[in-house]
């Protein structure tokens, strides 16, 4: 449409001015032709490109041996030591999954996706409760701790909902672009929501899937207590919007149990009976046609019926057998339906919000391929465990499963965790990064009472003889970022440094800290706490910053069989100060704490009298889970990343070993029990590194390596 003159005197008037121009000028001066756009603040149509590789740093083949014997092959797949040899290793990745699905998407892996199929389907649960914030309820002995979230799961949450609709609508937007690349043009994918998002992620899916792709809007209903509400009825549904990419995608026939009353019931005929006591009813071929065909009953309850769009399927309750006390945990029959009604054996099927594991879990039941990812570590844990379990379950029923590997991603640029606005000019984003950065920096090393120093690209403070680094705002401190800190020691001829941060990446220590003390470099790891951006805690002296957890552990040698015995595990956080918990307790009131490594009730009692009871009484109380690499870098960490100069996809070891989980224990709901010395692993004569891994009940890993010889003197 052509632009009045007066139109044209107000768009140069709105950009002399540096002001944005009216919407009604969006129309006027592009050609856009949708008839209804959800709009929103800051919405863009460019999504992230980045590549970054991923690193596998555990493999996990063959469940847990519990006898010598047990370590035999099984299958043709696995080899004597029961590492797969041949075919997909399903994905659990740890990270930030707009960079996961940026790296899936443009990266190497891709090609390896291809080769399987492609992904056929994906199904995310993403945080659509507002006060869906990564918390979550720790049981400790009789008592339940309520467990803060990590750091960086805080500041997905702000950016999740930091600005309410907003922020949610454009986080999720960008997901799903890069979702709707990813998938096959014969796959689908289900988005489940409640009613306080259904409406904009319908209007989003519409725009990016194109609403003729709608295929259901699923309904979820499910039962439990029914409240009186004085304004509104109850809430017991959710929705599950179902799209498919492209108009070839396939549905399976999928059908529900129905019980032989509750059928002729729905029919309202006469039931007839043959003589060997079948019973029938008649079956209508179409209008006006009756008595066309013999419909018997005991089939129709063998095959079940046909589904509609509304599934009324039980919550997972607190006696349900598959309940991991995970918050948004969902009831494996729910994933079930959807992955048989949009996928077939040894198709791949992803989610990339996992929380528990439910998808995953269900994938392997049912002979799929799975990548599914999480930014909480606890998630990831909770996944391995549940997977570990569906494993040893398969092996004993005689069924196939896959091997599955966990992955970080690796490099990332400063940038991507600063939080910088992409959209900036370039000269912008510059300042933007340095001023985030120096204020961020600052704040911590004030806390941390160190002094500011100059000149070092890496370092940014020192204290009592020990130069400081300040890690990342909003993504774990990686190998690469502790490999480029011992260069600078290098090259500086510094031997002592603290490298201060929310998070590291798992599997990091101990290896890069003993590979830096083998060039008389001295790397003290400290977690920063929470409270660094509570000034009060800082002027009080409450601010503690830990060290990462500390295993000990005894090999033994039998003969050509090595076995580990842990023999103790020291940590050290801190949730909230015993002081500052007592100071905000009304009297008759408690709280669980966690303060200087024991997890402590203080207790108010009606009089104001202050009690504190440790619930922590003995180091095992902190384990949830360990594991043993008996041949620990036997298996190099390799990379697949582009050669700078030419561009080409080439491996490089990043000087890491994969820690290949072969024996496991770790408590379950049902059974909280703890064993503390593996089976003895038969292996050859020789010299080997045991690799020990333990995580503890926040889903935080630390690993051990001991040195031990076989067949031979010690």
């Amino acid at each position: 449409m052509p632009l009045t003159d007066n139109e044209k005197r107000d768009i140069i008037k709105y950009i002399e001015s540096g002001k944005p121009l009216p919407d009604k000028y969006r129309f006027l001066l592009f050609d856009d032709k949708r008839e209804v756009e959800l709009v929103w603040n800051g919405k863009t149509n460019e999504v992230c490109n980045i590549v970054l590789p991923f690193q596998v740093i555990e493999q996990v083949d063959e469940p847990r041996a519990n006898k010598p014997e047990d370590t035999s092959m099984q299958f043709d797949l696995f080899d004597s030591r029961g590492r797969q040899q041949k075919g997909w290793t399903n994905k659990l990745i740890w990270g930030d999954n707009k960079l996961i699905l940026s790296s899936l998407k443009n990266g190497p892996l891709r090609d390896e996706i291809e080769r399987n199929g492609g992904i056929k389907l994906i199904y995310i649960d993403p945080p659509f409760d507002v006060g869906a914030d990564f918390s979550m309820d720790i049981e400790i002995g009789e008592e339940t701790l309520h467990k803060e979230p990590g750091i960086l799961e805080e500041i997905a949450y702000r950016d999740t909902w930091g600005k309410g609709a907003d922020s949610f609508i454009a986080m999720i937007y960008e997901r799903l672009v890069l979702m709707r690349d990813l998938l096959a043009d014969d796959g689908s994918i289900y988005v489940h929501c409640d009613w306080r998002v259904n409406s904009y992620i319908r209007l989003v899916m519409d725009e990016i899937f194109g609403k003729e792709n709608l295929r259901n809007e699923i309904i979820w209903s499910f039962t439990g207590r029914l409240m009186y509400t004085a304004n509104r009825f109850n809430f017991k549904h959710n929705s599950i919007l179902f799209y498919s990419k492209t108009d070839k995608h396939r549905i399976n026939e999928v059908t529900e149990p129905i019980k032989r009353e509750d059928y002729i019931k729905m029919k309202k005929q006469e039931v007839h009976k043959d003589p060997d006591g079948r019973e029938w009813i008649w079956g209508h071929a179409g209008k006006g046609k009756s008595h066309e065909y013999k419909i018997f009953i005991d089939e129709v309850v063998s095959k079940g019926k046909n589904l509609s769009a509304v599934w009324s399927i039980p919550i997972v309750n607190t006696s349900s057998e598959e309940r991991l006390d995970y918050p948004t945990q969902k009831p494996e029959t729910l994933i079930e339906r959807i992955i048989k009604a949009s996928s077939n054996e040894n198709d791949i099927i992803c989610d990339f919000f996992c929380g528990s594991g439910t998808t995953a879990a269900v994938a392997e039941k049912l002979n799929r391929k799975w990548i599914v990812s999480d930014l909480g570590k606890f998630a990831i844990h909770t996944t391995r465990k549940r997977l570990i379990q569906v494993q040893r379950q398969l092996k004993d029923d005689g069924k196939d499963f896959r091997a599955f590997e966990v992955l970080n991603l690796g490099k990332y640029e400063r940038q991507h965790y600063i939080g910088i606005n992409e959209n900036l000019r370039e000269e912008e984003k510059r300042h933007q990064i340095e001023e985030r950065e120096k204020n961020f920096t600052e704040l911590i090393l004030h806390a941390y009472k160190a002094q500011t120093v100059e000149g070092f690209p890496s370092f940014h403070g020192k204290k009592a003889g020990r130069l400081v680094a300040v890690g990342p705002i909003n993504m774990p401190v990686t190998r690469l970022y502790v490999e480029e800190i011992i260069l600078e020691c290098r090259k500086n001829n510094v031997t002592r440094v603290d490298i201060l941060a929310f998070e590291f990446e798992m599997g990091l220590f101990p290896n890069i800290l003993d590979e830096a003390k083998s060039k008389g470099i001295d790397i003290a790891p400290k977690y920063i706490p929470r409270e660094v951006f509570d000034r009060r805690a800082i002027e009080k002296n409450q601010v503690v910053f830990h060290d990462v957890s500390y295993i000990e552990i005894k090999p033994l040698v039998k003969g050509n069989s090595i076995a580990v015995e842990l023999t103790d595990f020291s940590v050290y956080y801190t949730q909230e100060t015993m002081d500052s918990v007592a100071e905000g307790l009304k009297n008759g009131s408690n709280k669980i704490t966690v303060d200087n490594g024991q997890i402590v009730k203080v207790s108010k009692d009606k009089n104001g009298i202050v009690t504190r009871d440790t619930l922590t009484k003995k180091w095992t109380d902190w384990i949830d889970y360990w594991s043993v690499d008996f041949n620990f870098e036997s298996k190099r960490e390799i990379i697949r990343v582009p050669n700078e100069e030419t561009g080409e996809i080439e491996e490089r070891w990043t000087g890491d070993y994969i820690f290949e989980n072969e024996w496991q224990s770790f408590r379950t709901k049902k059974d909280r029990s703890l064993e503390l010395s593996s089976t003895f692993h038969e292996c050859s004569p020789g010299r080997y590194k045991i690799a020990v891994k333990v995580v503890d009940i926040f889903g935080n890993d630390t690993m051990r390596i001991a040195e031990v010889t076989v067949g031979g003197k010690k």
